[in-house]
């Protein structure tokens, strides 16, 4: 059998490689940020958190009203339809057969003679 040995130990350097942290730690960007926020940064901080703010209630806002017009826009294709349906049918109905069909129902006819003007000289009224 073979003898122990201890594991060979690599140097293991930090990977300051590529990526945004790399290039944060090589920058030192947050380096004297360490023991805190100074007060100094926190309006700044404050206006970028509320923009942040703003910014994602904007794109909820304006999904919404976009989900709102799609619906609106499916709802006035389906009243169109539905407008075109009655359209044909109220002209259908009112056809001159049509009209003499349902007023043949309440004991009414249709004229077979044309009509006649009447005519009355200014003097008679």
């Amino acid at each position: 059998m073979a003898e122990n040995r201890f594991k060979a130990k690599r140097n293991d350097k930090p990977s300051s490689g590529g990526g945004i942290f790399g290039l944060i730690s090589k920058l030192k960007i947050f380096g004297n940020l360490e023991t805190g926020l100074p007060v100094k940064y926190l309006p700044k901080v404050a206006f970028v958190v509320a923009l942040g703010i703003v910014y994602v209630w904007n794109s909820h806002y304006a999904e919404k009203a976009n989900r709102n017009m799609e619906r609106l826009e499916t709802e006035v294709e389906d009243l169109r339809a539905d407008v075109t349906t009655l359209e044909a049918d109220y002209m259908f109905s009112s056809k001159q057969s049509e009209v003499a069909k349902n007023v043949e129902k309440l004991g009414l006819e249709e004229s077979k003679q044309p009509p006649y003007k009447i005519v009355i000289d200014e003097s008679e009224y």
